[in-house]
């Protein structure tokens, strides 16, 4: 036995135990170290791929927003003067009226060309004072600048210039393309205002759609340029706009142009005094063979004074024929000096974690040896329930015997704990049998009770509406009734006085100052117009009275057949309040795409009520999602309610109400039938409204209701009922 093992026992103890433990702490925190800096390289990237995201789009909104309001002050023009409210021919006026909207928008110039050579603008060449420019056909020396006062009335004369419409592309362009479009940018040298601009321009028609000439509204490009130094990504890298050409538009570090004694020079992106933009546009169109082939976002790494440089370059288009790419780049070493800073601390932390696991190796291993901590961890375990604990046998004689009765001991536990727990996994499972179907009886109750209360709530709201829509029904055809013979009555009266006035005139002055007080000619053309309009009025009211008894149905217990389009319409007419026109917002649109229905035996106050309750859905999604909307943006893109009615296999009527919401997620969309279930904050939903709805149609109509949902789409809800209810089919 001793010669068996006489070679083990010549390895030291301290060894075995110093020698891997210090391995393994220094291998852990090399890795720990490597991942470090390769997560961090990879977080650099992120960071600069969202940063640069981030500015692109933050330059793009500007863009949008910025670039899109000459067009439309451009279209008020253009449409004030279709209309007739400015005439073209008034300069004066419309002078004035443009330094009004120069008041208003941040615009450079508003100005008006017409075909017969004339014109008329608002400018602020200094960036700050609006003047008036005014021209007649023929130059010479027909073009006046003139200085205005606070209330845009002309002063003095600055200025006088020769001018001529049709040699300026800012009226030539417009006048050719027939259409509204942006004019080649141009340029002018002012003393200590250069003056670097992008012209919209569309002709202009009058009522008879006569061409009459141009309107155009220019910007300062160099805005653009402040706007870029302003965004936090200039400060370690930049942003730099280009026409297709290459030619700068704007940039976050310098100028996009030189001046050569009194001219403006535009340059292009390669030929940029900047060396870092010369660089980048360089090498992005030798990438890309040119700018014109960049049709989609591009993330580049290019290289520059042998540095990384994350690059972003984006496409930016607009319906007029702005054509444009933005650039955003950002340094790498911006990120990575941290990077590089946690990397030395990293190694020097490994190093110091080599010699401190050595030492502490070397003076644990004279205290306490690794079989011992291993019994020591299983013990621990199984006096914390773990009793799947087995001690390895070592080459230690008395361990082995130690080992050996700590696993004799492990085994007996555990077949005892087994014992243990088969008896209580069989008590368990008795009571979640149990527990289960109290829960099913108490999920049925809490049904039943909520479907009890659903129906004797709309029997009463039924009873309600029915009396009241009774009670406000007689007077107000007893008023109906008689307007017509209180209108032919006063027609007759009116006709008396009239021939009397004929036939008896009289200068008697108590009756000539009678008539004058009372105004007689007056009265007699309003008493008419009140009698048409009190009808109208009673009328309104009938048609209102009208829809609520065909909502409540209160007399309509049992299957009738029923017109589905008239219930559907005084759903709609309840709703009404909800539907029009708010200050916040517009209305919510309802297409109605009816199909040729024949008359449906249902349940007429429970069908209104399963349409009540997806309408009112509807009405709540469109209203949570224009919350978050403009109203301009609610006007380019209205929230619409669509209901389309048809007849399916000649035995069903297929109802289909959709909106255009943001949709609801599958998870939810999955639940939505669910009793109790609600996405709406307390207080403003049960979860039962769809719930009952689902079971009306299903069980009291043997139809279908089913949802189809897409996010960024909206929802749509199809209800299926028989068209002839078959015996026995309703519950």
């Amino acid at each position: 036995m001793k010669r068996r093992y006489s070679g083990i026992f010549k390895i030291p103890l301290q060894m075995v135990l110093i020698v891997p433990f210090v391995l393994q702490i220094f291998g852990a925190v090399g890795l720990v170290g490597y991942l470090s800096f390769k997560n961090g390289q990879k977080a650099v990237n992120d960071l600069a791929d969202q940063l640069m995201a981030r500015t692109s789009n933050m330059v793009d909104l500007h863009l949008n927003s910025y670039l899109s309001i000459p067009h439309k002050v451009n279209q008020i023009n253009a449409d004030a003067i279709q209309m007739g409210l400015l005439n073209v021919r008034d300069r004066k006026t419309i002078g004035k009226y443009f330094w009004k909207q120069m008041q208003t928008y941040d615009l450079t110039y508003i100005g008006i060309g017409l075909t017969t050579g004339e014109g008329i603008g608002a400018a602020r060449y200094d960036g700050k004072t609006v003047t008036i420019d005014d021209w007649v056909a023929k130059p010479p020396k027909n073009f006046y600048n003139y200085a205005t006062n606070d209330q845009g009335d002309r002063t003095r004369v600055l200025d006088i210039l020769d001018w001529d419409n049709f040699k300026e592309t800012w009226y030539t362009e417009p006048i050719k393309a027939g259409k509204p479009i942006w004019s080649r940018i141009y340029t002018y040298y002012l003393p200590n205002h250069p003056y670097i601009s992008a012209s919209a321009g569309r002709p202009i028609y009058d009522a008879q759609n006569r061409l009459l000439g141009m309107v155009g509204v220019d910007i300062h490009l160099l805005k653009l340029s402040e706007f870029l130094r302003r965004l936090d990504v200039s400060r370690s890298g930049q942003v730099f706009i280009l026409e297709r050409n290459g030619m700068l538009i704007a940039s976050s570090t310098q100028q996009p142009f030189t001046l050569v004694k009194e001219d403006i020079l535009r340059v292009k992106a390669a030929d940029s005094p900047d060396p870092s933009v010369q660089s980048i546009a360089k090498q992005i169109q030798q990438t890309f063979n040119g700018f014109e082939s960049i049709a989609e976002p591009q993330k580049l790494h290019l290289n520059w004074q042998g540095e990384t440089i994350f690059v972003n370059v984006t496409p930016w288009r607009d319906q007029y024929g702005l054509d444009w790419l933005v650039v955003v780049s950002v340094p790498e070493h911006a990120f990575m000096a941290q990077i590089n800073a946690n990397s030395r601390t990293t190694i020097l932390l490994c190093l110091g974690a080599l010699a401190v696991a050595t030492l502490m190796g070397y003076f644990t291993s004279h205290l306490i040896t690794q079989p011992i901590l291993q019994m020591n961890r299983a013990s621990k375990a199984m006096a914390s329930g773990n009793l799947d604990q087995t001690l390895d046998i070592r080459n230690i004689q008395e361990l082995n015997i130690l080992a050996q009765s700590f696993n004799h001991m492990a085994r007996q536990l555990r077949e005892f704990f087994t014992a243990l727990e088969n008896s209580k996994a069989e008590l368990e499972d008795r009571v979640e049998e149990r527990t289960a179907e109290l829960k099913t009886a108490l999920s049925e109750l809490q049904r039943t009770q909520a479907q009890v209360v659903q129906s004797e709530k709309m029997s009463s709201l039924g009873q309600l509406v029915a009396g009241v829509a009774h009670e406000i029904n007689n007077p107000v055809n007893f008023i109906h009734g008689n307007i017509t013979h209180l209108a032919e009555y006063t027609h007759d009266l009116l006709r008396m006085i009239q021939l009397y006035q004929q036939r008896h005139p009289s200068n008697d002055p108590e009756v000539q100052a009678l008539a004058n007080e009372i105004d007689l000619e007056f009265l007699i053309e309003d008493l008419q117009k009140m009698l048409s309009s009190m009808k109208m009025g009673t009328d309104r009211i009938r048609n209102i009275v009208l829809s609520l008894r065909n909502f409540s149905r209160i007399d309509e217990a049992e299957f009738k057949a029923v017109d589905i389009h008239e219930g559907i319409e005084s759903t709609l007419l309840i709703l009404q309040h909800r539907l029009k026109d708010k200050p916040e917002c517009p209305a919510i649109k309802v297409i109605r795409d009816y199909g040729n229905l024949p008359e449906v035996e249902c349940y007429p106050g429970q069908l209104n009520q399963v349409l009540m309750n997806i309408l009112v859905n509807a009405i709540d999604a469109l209203e949570e999602v224009d919350a978050n909307r403009s109203y301009q943006e609610i006007e380019e893109n209205s929230s619409q309610i669509t209901i389309r009615t048809s007849v399916s296999d000649s035995q069903w009527v297929e109802i289909a109400i959709a909106d255009n919401a943001g949709g609801m997620p599958q998870q939810i969309k999955n639940r939505i039938f669910d009793p109790f279930f609600t996405t709406k904050p307390v207080g403003k939903g049960t979860g039962m409204g769809m719930a009952i709805s689902y079971q009306i149609i299903t069980e009291k109509h043997g139809g279908k209701l089913e949802c189809f949902s897409t996010i960024g789409q909206g929802t749509e809800f199809i209800i299926q009922v028989p068209i002839r209810q078959q015996v026995g089919t309703a519950i």
